[in-house]
């Protein structure tokens, strides 16, 4: 029998890189999805087992191309982690519509397209996708009007594609990261705002990208045979601790 396949999104850097390595460590080949050329070359530079194939998800027919690539090739997919998206913060009065669209396109679209893509492929694997929103889907901020919508909407898609799906054999979930300390994230957030996410989470602490490969990882091995339609925050306990953050507000 050959090895699983899962297909990571946004597998360039940050929680896709660390999702698609940890598969690796346990034994899995990796189709590594990204449309940035340079950067996905730099990730796959000595990892092996891995597929990497350019591709932007809210491209249908890139998309489809990236899947025929793949079934003409390893011919499985086992898992698909949806995990490519667009971080664009701004105020609701200086978000016009290019710009809503450009945050959905990526990171709705995107996740309703690759996951229809590959569905047939994965009704013969009996497969599990992970869709990652956001606990900026569960809990309203400053600034998150698109993004924040974008991932409540892909909360709901995973537990549609549950329902749908599971008559297949299809499991569907969805992990929502809290803060987590990527390169990106210390280099935007100011002192202030690490301080108080610190101090409203339980834990009082940024998550690292490996916690939530973890989790990802988990919910997509047999492990979690009968886990589906799942909202799963990886956030150190920030969901339970009320709303608001107001160094985020200032």
């Amino acid at each position: 029998m050959s090895m699983k396949l899962a297909v990571v999104t946004g597998a360039a850097r940050g929680i896709g890189l660390a999702t698609a390595k940890l598969f690796l460590e346990e034994g899995w080949q990796v189709a590594m999805i990204d449309r940035d050329g340079p950067a996905l070359g730099a990730a796959c530079e000595g990892l092996e087992g891995v597929l990497p194939i350019l591709c932007d998800v809210s491209r249908p027919d890139q998309v489809a191309a990236m899947v025929e690539e793949i079934m003409s090739g390893p011919g499985r997919i086992d898992a698909l982690v949806n995990n490519a998206g667009v971080a664009d913060f701004g105020p609701i009065a200086e978000t016009d519509l290019a710009r809503w669209r450009r945050v959905m396109e990526t990171n709705l679209d995107g996740v309703f397209l690759t996951s229809q893509a590959c569905l047939e492929a994965l009704k013969s694997s009996n497969g599990a996708i992970v869709n990652i929103g956001s606990i900026s889907g569960h809990r309203a901020s400053t600034l998150r009007v698109a993004y924040g919508t974008s991932k409540a909407a892909v909360m709901h898609l995973t537990q549609q594609q549950a329902a749908e799906l599971g008559e297949f054999g299809i499991r569907a979930n969805c992990v929502c990261p809290g803060p987590v300390r990527t390169k990106l994230a210390m280099a935007v957030h100011t002192q202030d705002i690490i301080d108080a996410y610190h101090d409203a989470i339980p834990l009082n602490r940024y998550g690292s990208e490996r916690e939530i490969a973890e989790v990802i990882t988990f919910l997509c091995s047999d492990r979690a045979s009968y886990v589906t339609g799942q909202i799963v925050s990886v956030d150190g306990g920030f969901e339970s601790t009320g709303i608001g953050l107001p160094a985020l507000r200032s």
